[in-house]
């Protein structure tokens, strides 16, 4: 008589796991298969590359198309749904959340990076990229001040597609050539989706239709039905997960240079990012985590599976941002509080990032052999926050705003070449710690507003829907 009972049970394990044990093993799977083929085949050019990433590139590509539409009508019709005082609450336990583990991050990093010193005596070959170079070219004031042109953008329709950016360049007829601080600069627009000023637009237009009430129905109802049906999409795209983050996994191992010597000569920096972000992302949040909540994150974590597989395999923490709804709400988070927490951190709650950023300086530093005082490591700690605000959710983006944190220690821009080798790899797993703390976090705060919410849902509930409210649980008196 057990046995049907256990078999059934079986079968809806595997019919709610199946997924994301395939997206686990697509990523198990493409790096067997790039270590397999990098290992016994000769150099591949970067044609053959791009056809091994094609299908992860097509999946990659779903999730992006995704990514403005989901954000705009998410964050609107969330803040709208709730009143100006309740949306005040969830921002600013959002953002307290974010603030202490993005500190945590870059203290942790910091008092890592000083008592392994990682860089003293390693032997590094510099890489120099177009992207390095491209990063070299940058002033920290440029980065601070670009990063509020993009929260106020002047254009939301160019800001889909876009992002402010002020480039300096050298005039070659002026003898002799002069500090970077006196070359010339322009206005530019970088591709790519201002994210920033899509969340600050967002979170004002939702607040407006809030205010208008009755007036503003037409736009929310709008807004939450584009929001459930990028939902429905994503729905589908999720299935290509698997077969999309295996190629884009087996691609990157494929394209590395040497793994034996890049092992040899950033490995002590490799393991110290490594245990930075295993210390904070199993340790550091969960005691967060507890604290808010009385209970252990690691349950949650287990069913973030998929979505941390996926934040893995991309390296884009904007695009995991559809999974990582879809999943909360299949957790049963209350879709007021997802819809706003999940993408204001995916923009600015990026404490993996900041993590690397703090140790990256630091042992630059121990392996040009340049002392650094306290004051040095506290600004080193600012910066970092400040420049993991303003790294967006694409892959490798902390290259550009590693400058500022080396600008801090008096460092050569140029000295992110001696990192590179490894920042594709590591970049995917503080990805994967950005999103984990991002989803945590949100079920936090919905944790923490539970009761506000319920209130909130008493003073809108009908008749009828009030004895529902009772029956779940809920309490129906004022």
């Amino acid at each position: 008589m057990t046995r049907p009972k256990e078999d059934s049970k079986f079968k809806a394990f595997l019919r709610e796991n199946s997924l994301t044990m395939l997206t686990v093993t697509g990523v198990f799977l493409g790096g067997l298969v790039g270590f397999i083929i990098k290992n016994s085949t000769g150099d591949w050019t970067k044609r053959e590359i791009m056809y091994i990433s094609f299908p992860g590139e097509l999946f990659l590509r779903m999730l992006k198309c995704l990514i403005v539409p989901l954000l705009v009508s998410s964050i609107t019709s969330a803040i709208g749904g709730l009143d100006l005082s309740m949306s005040g609450k969830i921002a600013i336990r959002a953002n307290a959340y974010y603030f202490l583990t993005t500190i945590s991050a870059v203290v942790l990093g910091i008092c890592l990076v000083t008592t392994i010193r990682p860089g003293q005596g390693a032997k590094i070959v510099e890489v120099r990229t177009e992207s390095v170079d491209k990063a070299s070219k940058v002033l920290t004031p440029d980065t601070l001040m670009d990063l509020v042109r993009n929260m106020f953008t002047d254009n939301i329709i160019q800001s889909t597609m876009f992002q402010y950016r002020t480039e300096i360049f050298e005039n070659t007829s002026i003898s002799p050539p002069v500090p970077m601080e006196e070359w010339d600069f322009k206005s530019a627009q970088r591709e790519g989706s201002n994210v920033l000023g899509l969340v600050m637009f967002s979170v004002i237009l939702g607040t407006t239709i809030g205010r208008m009430r009755e007036k503003g129905q037409l736009l929310q109802d709008f807004f939450t039905s584009l929001s459930e049906a990028m939902m429905t999409i994503t729905s589908w795209v999720i299935w290509i997960s698997p077969l999309g983050v295996g190629f884009l996994i087996a691609a990157k191992i494929i394209e590395m240079d040497s793994i034996t010597a890049t092992i040899q000569s950033l490995g002590w920096y490799f393991i110290t990012v490594m245990l930075g972000l295993f210390l904070h992302g199993f340790g550091t949040i969960a005691v967060i985590f507890f604290l808010g909540t009385g209970t252990l994150p690691y349950r949650y974590i287990a069913k973030l599976s998929q979505v941390l597989a996926t934040a893995f395999g991309t390296g884009s923490s904007s695009a995991t941002m559809p999974l990582t709804i879809k999943c909360l709400d299949g957790i049963g988070i209350d879709p007021r509080v997802t819809r706003f927490v999940i993408p204001v951190g995916a923009t600015i709650n990026m404490d993996g990032t900041a993590l690397y950023e703090a140790v990256a300086a630091l042992f630059i530093a121990q392996y040009r052999e340049m002392s650094y005082s306290f004051g040095n490591i506290v600004a080193v700690s600012i910066t970092a926050t400040a420049a993991s605000i303003g790294a967006a959710g694409i892959p490798q983006a902390g290259l550009v705003t590693m400058v500022m944190v080396l600008d801090t220690v008096g460092l050569e821009p140029k000295d992110v070449s001696l990192i590179i080798a490894v920042d594709w790899l590591l970049d995917r797993f503080r990805t994967t710690i950005n999103v984990m703390c991002d989803a945590l976090g949100t079920i936090l705060v919905n944790h923490l507003s539970r009761n506000d919410l319920q209130s909130v849902d008493r003073l809108n509930a009908e008749p009828h829907e009030l004895l529902e409210l009772g029956a779940n649980g809920h309490e129906t008196k004022e």
